[in-house]
């Protein structure tokens, strides 16, 4: 599957005009495209890569990341707090009529936090909350350091979206996509000091029309 991706300068054209944009290329071309953004807390220049593949009856997606983490995040994470990601993937079926329809939904969740006695990093991922009590239930792994620790973080391999059997072959279909920073899985404390800071704001966001 090719794809391709489409940016620009979000100080040229607004969001929504630029997603038009895409979306009409893809349609023009007949192949599937991405379109990605990028908010006002990563770098606009980081884009991300969005792949989105067909195999074994299922939608795969892939995603490649560059943004790097916010000074006031990493001294957090220094302190000993954790940092919690979430990446939501939505498959919709496209209806000229009415409003999208959504086929398929599936979330993946990251806490990524530093043992200061060890100096070690720790990732747990899995589909659920990722409470110090669930943590057993997700797949964590140990790094030595920061640099590693986030090139995996900001890296997804074949993450299972969908079942092709929800993807109607009369139909368009456009998989959104978005990774965040989780500030609502912060302490209390922290999370009232996070409103209203865009150094706390890590969005990244991603849509793909598939071809048929």
């Amino acid at each position: 599957m090719m794809a391709f991706i489409t940016h620009c300068s979000k100080k040229l054209l607004p969001s929504w005009l630029r997603l038009f944009a895409a979306v009409m290329l893809c349609l023009t071309s007949g192949l599937a495209c991405a379109q990605v953004l990028a908010s006002d807390g990563v770098d606009a220049n980081s884009t991300p890569l969005l792949t989105v593949t067909r195999a074994d009856n299922a939608i795969f997606l892939s995603a490649n990341f560059g943004f790097e983490l916010p000074a006031v995040v990493e001294d957090a994470l220094l302190k000993g707090i954790p940092i919690y990601f979430v990446a939501q993937a939505d498959l919709l079926r496209e209806r000229w009529y009415w409003t999208n329809k959504k086929v398929a939904s599936v979330q993946r969740r990251m806490r990524l936090a530093y043992h200061p006695l060890t100096r070690r990093w720790r990732l747990n991922v899995g589909s659920g909350d990722m409470t110090e009590a669930t943590q057993g239930l997700s797949l964590g792994q140990n790094f030595d350091n920061l640099t590693d620790v986030m090139s995996s973080v900001r890296r997804i391999s074949r993450w299972k979206v969908a079942d092709a059997a929800d993807v109607d072959p009369r139909s368009a279909h456009v998989l959104e996509f978005r990774f965040a920073l989780d500030t609502s899985q912060l302490p209390r404390p922290l999370q009232i000091g996070t409103v209203g800071q865009s150094d706390w704001s890590v969005v990244l966001t991603a849509s793909q029309v598939l071809a048929k």
